[in-house]
């Protein structure tokens, strides 16, 4: 075998070591799907490039590959999340809930001690002795206490942040230590997680835990666990189930849902409401309807202005073309967020220079964003303003590839130039143009960027159980429910985001479909 081959041998299975050890490490965290998937796909790749019979496949791999990653798998995980309840309440598995559940504790009245934290080198230790002093030294309980007066701990290297799992207090003569003057609060606070994690066995044989920034204390479970997988109140007796279709531990008599909640799987619940829900279905229809307005009326207002645009630069006559043609492109080359924020200015109701304009001339200061209409209205002058010289330009192009020999037949039949422009320009350009005003279309029906920086989808709807803006559109409505003050409802979020995705691949098919249809024609 020759060197070459023995270094791509070796480099293979050195890189095949890693990949196992790393499927291994995502299996070991109970990742079960993503270490099958991680697998297969790197499976898929070393018979890829290892056999020779792939050799064609080895310059698709990286595409299919990067596809599946990034397009399907991102896919296939939303619609997954939208038949479930996932949300900042049921975030959780049930394991780890009820795990969560049963790690609560509450410590136990009349039986803490107070503790100081004092310095002892570079390590510290920590001195209990009791709040109070007991009335009654009879009591078993209050005795202890009093014994357990001035007890200190060994020498523990707290900046280490691995305090041992028990420490044993002991008496100061044991202990051999002086003891000095302790930690201040702001001192004391700064090793407050390490603190919490210290168990401290006391000679008696109990063990106290942290249980204020002052106190340690034995402390007691909340909940007991049941063989069944519900769990018992420890104070009450009451029995809690989990309900697999509300996603919570629920309470047999008092019907309380404990936090935090877990996820479950609740079929078609989330789309049916879209609909069905009448707190979510009238904001949500009212944000569809303006959605497909809003998309459909900027392509429709920049295609008219870019089209008028375009047809006047294309006259002869006009003087200056190259410099009015260079000045109106200048709103596509200026970056959009940079545009969106400069007329946010303009359009500001006290300070900004069109409502200055507006009251000079007609003594008016329309409140462009707190008035619903007035807000949709200024969202569309700023998207018609970023948009028309795409169209203008696109429009340019295909009226220079007209043969000049229709406009020359037309001026001797004496046809005026509104006759030019809807007997010849306008047929000929729209058929070319309309799979690019399709994704234009599309490109607006998700236009997050603009709605998160001018509006941010306010003026809100009054009365809403779900927040929601008269500006929103249907993916700054989904970002909304999932990230922002809608409560994280990711799953709510992840339909709505499917029911987009499907939207627009029907537009895009339809593109599709015209642009085969222009082919065809041709």
């Amino acid at each position: 075998m020759k060197p070459r081959d023995l270094l791509r041998w070796a480099l293979a299975a050195g890189l095949g070591i890693a990949l196992l050890f790393l499927v291994f490490n995502v299996y070991s965290t109970g990742q079960v799907a993503w270490a099958m998937g991680l697998l297969a796909l790197s499976a898929a790749g070393f018979i890829v490039y290892l056999s020779k019979q792939g050799l064609a496949w080895r310059y698709l791999f990286p595409g299919v590959a990067g596809m599946l990653v990034f397009v399907a798998f991102p896919l296939l995980y939303t619609m997954q999340i939208g038949f479930t309840n996932y949300s900042s309440n049921n975030l959780l598995t049930l394991e780890r809930a009820r795990a969560y559940l049963l790690e609560q504790t509450q410590p136990e009245d009349g039986r803490t001690l107070g503790y100081t934290l004092h310095a002892d080198g570079d390590e510290f230790r920590l001195v209990l002795a009791p709040l109070h002093e007991p009335e009654d030294e009879a009591d078993p309980a209050k005795r202890a206490a009093l014994d357990a007066a001035t007890l200190v701990s060994p020498p523990l290297a707290l900046r280490s942040a691995q305090p041992p799992e028990e420490t044993q207090m002991l008496p100061p003569v044991q202990a051999s230590f002086h003891v000095n003057a302790p930690l201040s609060l702001k001192e004391l606070l700064v090793h407050r997680d390490v603190l919490m994690r210290l168990k401290l066995k006391l000679p008696d044989g109990r063990v106290l835990s942290y249980a204020g920034v002052r106190e340690f204390g034995p402390v007691s479970p909340l909940w007991r666990a049941n063989a069944d997988g519900s769990l018992t109140q420890v104070e009450t007796g009451e029995l809690f189930v989990p309900d697999m279709k509300a996603g919570f531990f629920t309470g047999t008599k008092s019907h309380a849902q404990l936090q935090p909640g877990f996820k479950v799987n609740i079929g078609l619940g989330n789309y049916v409401r879209m609909f069905s829900d009448a707190n979510f279905r009238g904001p949500f229809l009212s944000i569809f309807g303006w959605t497909l307005a809003f998309a459909t009326l900027t392509v429709a207002f920049s295609l008219v202005i870019g089209m008028t645009l375009a047809v006047v630069l294309n006259w002869e006559a006009l003087r200056f073309r190259t410099l009015y043609r260079t000045l109106l492109f200048l709103p596509y080359a200026v970056p959009g967020f940079i545009s969106i924020l400069v007329f946010k200015g303009l359009f500001n109701q006290n300070f900004g220079e069109i409502n200055g304009i507006l009251n000079a001339l007609f003594g008016v200061k329309p409140a462009w964003f707190s008035d619903p209409a007035l807000a949709r209205s200024m969202l569309l002058i700023v998207n018609t303003w970023l948009g028309y010289p795409y169209i203008m330009v696109l429009c340019s192009g295909l009226i220079k590839a007209i043969p000049a020999d229709l406009y020359e037949a037309s001026a001797i039949a004496g046809a005026r130039p509104l006759t030019n422009f809807f007997k010849i320009t306008a047929p000929l350009i729209v058929r070319p143009l309309m799979p690019l005003l399709i994704s234009a279309f599309a490109f607006n029906f998700n236009n997050f960027v603009l709605v998160a920086l001018l509006t941010d989808g306010r003026p809100d709807f009054l009365n809403t159980k779900i927040p929601a803006g008269t500006t929103d559109i249907l993916v700054s409505y989904t970002y909304r429910i999932a990230f922002k003050d809608s409560g994280q409802n990711f799953g709510l979020a992840a339909a709505i985001s499917t029911m987009i995705f499907f939207m627009v691949a029907l537009l895009s098919l339809a593109n599709l479909k015209i642009a085969r249809v222009n082919k065809d024609l041709k």
